[in-house]
């Protein structure tokens, strides 16, 4: 028998496994999942962050918006997808205008109108994924479907969204799209532009723009076509191809907004009908 006071043989300290001590390979399971459980925690708030951030699309300005709403020569369609057309006049040339990172689409209404009055032209800018081109680079296909009246089609948009139209235009086949309209932007490199021949281009860009500035735009020049237009605005800088306020790391204008227009207006007209604006 044992001795009184003590407990049976074997349980003496270092006997057997401490009451209440979890095994070392069940903490360490524990202590994985508590990591990983806080990396998926922050996973998500980086996630929920983009998204808020993203969904902050600088709007139009207000003034400038209904001012061009309220040109007799034009008709302004607010929507999903914002379309302006000629008042009384049925367009046979389209363009399907992807809206730069973060800018909302009905900030190009006031740029794209006086165009739109002087060309005859049908403009569609769509709603982009978390006002993001590059979650809907392909936006323009669908577009370009529904309106079968429309004989001559270009794509283009500014900042980002011109990259994201050529990208897309790279994966067309030669003769769907016949041109493209490039805002203080440039063509991607695997979109194969440069080969082709068939297509217009007309690449605008601003000596005052602090994004993407006309060193950038030169040092992508051989990514387009030889024959490509390419037109730099004196003192425009890169918010003013929309208008939706100053912008970071943007350099100040030396022109107004008026002029910027009109310069582009100028652009556009040439390359569309191949003659000089009368302004």
């Amino acid at each position: 028998m044992a001795p009184p006071g003590r407990g049976p043989v074997g349980t003496a300290a270092g006997g057997g496994a401490h009451p209440g001590r979890q095994p070392a390979a069940t903490r360490r399971r524990s202590r994985l999942r508590t990591v990983l459980l806080v990396v998926a925690g922050l996973c998500g708030l980086a996630v929920l962050a983009f998204v808020v951030w993203a969904s902050l699309a600088r709007p139009a300005e207000p003034a400038a918006l209904q001012a061009a709403i309220d040109d007799p020569e034009v008709e302004v369609t607010l929507g999903p997808v914002v379309e302006l057309r000629p008042a009384g006049a049925e367009p046979t040339r389209g363009v399907v205008f992807y809206p730069g990172a973060r800018v909302h689409r009905a900030a190009y209404v006031a740029t794209w109108a006086p165009i739109v009055a002087a060309t005859d032209t049908l403009v569609l800018i769509p709603r982009m994924p978390l006002n993001l081109a590059f979650f809907g680079r392909s936006r323009a296909e669908d577009l370009l479907a529904a309106s079968p009246g429309i004989d001559e089609w270009w794509v283009g948009g500014h900042s980002l969204g011109g990259a994201m139209a050529a990208s897309w235009l790279g994966d067309q086949e030669p003769g769907t799209v016949d041109g493209l309209t490039l805002w203080a932007s440039f063509s991607t490199g695997g979109a194969g532009l440069e080969d082709r021949d068939e297509l217009r281009v007309l690449s605008v860009t601003g000596s005052r723009d602090g994004l993407a500035t006309p060193q950038d735009i030169a040092q992508r020049r051989g990514l387009l076509p030889d024959d490509a237009d390419m037109v730099e605005v004196e003192g425009m800088n890169h918010a003013q191809f929309g208008a939706y306020g100053p912008q970071t790391r943007d350099l100040e204008p030396r022109i107004s907004d008026r002029a910027a227009r009109s310069a582009l207006t100028e652009a556009h007209v040439a390359a569309f009908t191949g003659t000089d604006a009368d302004l």
